[in-house]
Parts: C-alpha cells; structure tokens; sequence
C-alpha cells in the first residue's frame, strides 16, 4: 500500500563565479549585483505555492544547491529558513545542507552560515592540485580548499562534505591518491568522490580533455575505494562515503524514493499524493530572468504511472548499498514486491542479487555493475 514518505526540500540557487567547463548543472555566471532580495522572495512564494503536497508532514532535511549558493549573504539565507519554518515545521534533528565553494566563502562567514541555520556544509573542493583545479576551471586554489575545510571544522557545524573528483584531465594514480590522503588529513565526516564524466552541453563535451583510460581508471577506483574504507569512510552510496553516523540523510531520502518539494530556478520535485495514488515529479521555470518574472514558477508536472513505478524506484534505491526491505518497495511504490520477481530472478541468476524473505540486497558484483542489474527490469 502507497504511504507518505518522509519529505525534503531543495532548494536551487543559479548563479556562480563561472561556469565551469564540465557542468552540465542549471548555472549561471555571475554578471553583475546579483538579486539577492528577490530571489529569496520568489523562493518563498514558490514554496507557498507547493504547500498543498506537504500534507501534513514536517520536513525532516533542506538541501540548498546551486550553482554556488554562498555567493548569497548568511542574512539572505536565514531569512529564508525562517520564512520556510514558518510555513512547515522542522523535525527536531533536520539536516540543513548548503554548498559552498572555497573561492566564494569569506571566512568570517562561516560562523554566520551556521547561526542561519545551516548544520551541514558541502565545499565543492574537486581536488587539490592546482594543475587541476585550473584545468577544471575551479576559482579557488589548493591552500584555500584546506582553509575551507579546517574552519567548516572549528565553526560549530554538525557535519561537512569535501567533493572530490577522479579521472581527472591527465591525472595520474599517485595524484588522485594524494587527493584522498589530502582530504583525509582535513577530518571531514563525509567525503563525496565520484569520477569526472563528460556532459553534454559543456565546454568539455565540445573540446574534450585528455582523460586516463579504463585501465586507469580501474586501478585508480579499485585502490581509491579500498585507502578510503583503511581511512574510515565506509561506502554508503555509489559515490559517497561517511563516518559512523554522517550519512548525507538528504540524499538517502532520494535514492528511497522518498519526497521532496523543490524550489528555484529549474528545481525538481517528487510528491506522493495518498488520495489520488498518484506519484508526481515537478520541474520550476529554468531560467533566472523567467522565473523572477512568473507568477506561477512551475513549469511543468508529470505522473509517475503504475508501470514506472517499479523501475524508479529500483533506479534510485541501487545507489544505496544498504539491503533493500520488501516492505519499502510497496509502501514507496504502492505495488505488492512480486511485480518484480522475473527481474529479480535474473538478477539472481547473475548473481547481481541475493534475497531473503524480507529483502533484497546487492552483491559484490551488482554493486559494480549496476546497469547491468537496472537492466533486469526494463
């Protein structure tokens, strides 16, 4: 039977410094004064607008993405949670991310981020060679990363994400090692470390880097992922990596298929509507200069049907690499488990997937290949 999961919110914030060559994200550069006053009013508006799909629940994290959302004063960024608070109550324990790059962030703010009302930071570092950082287009250096993340440490914040990238534009395996013992050294709770991927519609996908070949790029995973686990980070999702205890609770909601509103320049949204059964996913107006000009800011919004359902779960939930329980799958997807079993069953004859009476769980080998596993139930 569908239930009510529990909901989030994301928040998008446009604008950055510069584009940089590899993201495909809804960003904007930087020209001129930016609106700061505005946006946070049409954020508000925004959300009194989705206020409907809360149903009566409390938000339980806040993730503000962007962009660079620290190009927005600490002032701007309380007025905000404190006109969302009034809107929607806070669970007791909420998880509020904002991202933040070490180019951007004063370092006399950070104090004042977190009595905003920010409990989590995520400095979007990418690496700490400055061959690379400049290669990538990234505004900070190598010494202000590290600065960064030691005052994220010492500011009163429950929590801090370093983002780091690999397969980098000739990147050798020494360097992307030293790029984990590095961020090591820095104490961070959570460690985001995924491989640089070639989008479309970037200034990489039209002039493509020189980037290290499989072969590389296997050994430089296979080693990462094992100096990571001897550092104490176990592997919780594809690309994220945690302490005991500072699991991103924002994007666990994700990949279980739970709710969230979002809010902002090209924000998405997922909403469970008991009544009607309907699972619905909702996109805002994209562009900036659009969207301070609506009235209504969403710009479209679509049913997920019954059919879909099955297989957008399993897509978010296979990021995860905690068992899945049966019983996750009806409530989230409102369908009994054994509309998969066929898919199940090849996966198990793959040995992707094991299964026990109360839940499913990936093997060694799904977990590397989880298209192949994803593949199943199409």
């Amino acid at each position: 039977m569908l239930t009510l999961p529990p909901l989030s919110l994301y928040i998008h914030i446009p604008w950055c410094v510069q584009k940089c060559p590899y993201c495909d994200f809804n960003s904007h550069g930087q020209n001129g004064e930016l609106p700061q006053q505005e946006y946070v009013d049409a954020l508000i508006q925004d959300l009194e607008q989705d206020l409907h799909y809360v149903q009566g629940r409390q938000l339980h994290t806040i993730f503000i993405g962007g962009g660079t959302p620290s190009l927005f004063e600490a002032a701007q960024i309380k007025r905000l949670l404190s006109s969302i608070n009034e809107r929607i109550p806070f669970s007791e324990q909420i998880e509020i991310t904002m991202e933040a790059n070490p180019g951007t962030l004063e370092h006399d703010d950070f104090e004042a981020y977190c009595q905003a009302g920010i409990t989590r930071l995520s400095i979007g570092v990418q690496s700490f060679s400055t061959d690379k950082l400049n290669l990538l287009g990234r505004i900070h250096d190598k010494c202000e990363a590290k600065v960064a993340a030691e005052k994220a440490l010492s500011s009163g914040y429950q929590s801090f994400n370093l983002d780091l990238m690999h397969g980098l534009p000739n990147q050798s395996f020494e360097e992307a090692m030293a790029d984990i013992e590095t961020a090591a050294r820095l104490s961070p709770p959570h460690l985001s470390w995924y491989q640089l991927t070639i989008e479309q519609n970037t200034l990489f996908h039209s002039k493509p880097p020189q980037l290290p070949d499989d072969e590389a790029l296997w050994h430089i995973y296979e080693q990462g992922q094992q100096k990571l686990a001897a550092l104490g980070y176990e592997q919780y999702e594809i690309s994220a990596y945690a302490k005991p205890g500072y699991q991103c609770q924002h994007n666990i909601n994700y990949w279980q298929f739970g709710d969230y509103l979002g809010i902002g320049c090209g924000a998405h949204g997922k909403i469970t509507l008991l009544a009607q059964d309907q699972i619905l996913r909702t996109v805002k107006i994209k562009h900036p200069k659009g969207y301070l000009a609506a009235d209504k800011f969403t710009f479209d919004t679509t049913e997920v049907s019954k059919d879909e359902r099955p297989l957008e779960y399993l897509m978010n939930r296979f990021r995860l690499m905690s068992a899945i329980p049966k019983i996750e799958f009806e409530q989230r997807t409102g369908l009994p488990h054994q509309v998969i079993t066929d898919g199940i069953e090849a996966a198990k004859d793959k040995k992707l997937l094991c299964e026990t009476k109360t839940h499913w769980e990936l093997t060694a080998k799904g977990k590397m290949f989880v298209n192949e596993l994803l593949s199943q139930f199409c």
